[in-house]
């Protein structure tokens, strides 16, 4: 990665991040309640009866709703927990899961391992990004967790990034480890993008 690009990047974020802190606390929460309307209604537009999701923080769109919702209609939800080589573990959720510290501070998931490869059997991928162009590049937070993961599976299921509608911006800074989504999740609208655009 150039170093211009690496600077931008964190610049980048380093803005998203400041006005995901900036947020009212009314305003989070209007926004996980259309972010879980969308992620319902994406869920049933593709059938999907198993995905993955990931566990929000307190700063990110809330998908906690969504995870809980999706249990209780007996969708199976896997749940990402970081590694320390850079890679993403997968373990089923239940309605009772518990807690722990990752490597980053962040809380996830405890359960059983599934390893690796295991989101290669679900029907869609939702996952957290700071921010998403109209053409499906995602910027994450700068570990790559979910580019390598993009990167490695030899056949995708549809994948959308979960952000804020003021998180959708007309071009981001990118490399060759990038990897794009197919779509666009944020509280008030779903944006399915075309193939040749991935």
């Amino acid at each position: 990665m150039s170093d211009a690009i690496h600077a931008d990047k964190r610049a980048l974020r380093a803005e998203l991040r400041e006005r995901r802190n900036a947020m009212s606390e009314q305003a989070r929460d209007a926004a996980a309640a259309g972010i879980r309307d969308r992620l319902d209604e994406l869920v049933e537009l593709h059938g999907a009866t198993s995905v993955s999701c990931y566990l929000s923080t307190p700063t990110e769109p809330g998908t906690r709703a969504f995870v809980a919702g999706a249990l209780d209609r007996g969708i199976r939800v896997l749940l990402p927990i970081s590694r320390t080589d850079g890679l993403l573990d997968w373990t089923v959720a239940t309605a009772d899961y518990e807690f722990t510290e990752g490597p980053f501070g962040i809380e996830e998931p405890t359960g059983e391992l599934l390893g690796p490869i295991a989101v290669n059997d679900v029907d869609l991928m939702l996952i957290p990004a700071a921010a998403v162009d109209p053409t499906g590049m995602r910027l994450g937070w700068g570990r790559g967790y979910f580019d390598k993961t993009l990167g490695s599976m030899a056949r995708r299921p549809p994948v959308y990034a979960v952000v804020y509608d003021s998180e959708v911006l007309d071009e981001l800074p990118a490399d060759e480890f990038d990897q794009s989504v197919s779509g666009i999740v944020t509280p008030t609208r779903i944006l399915t993008l075309t193939p040749e655009r991935r």
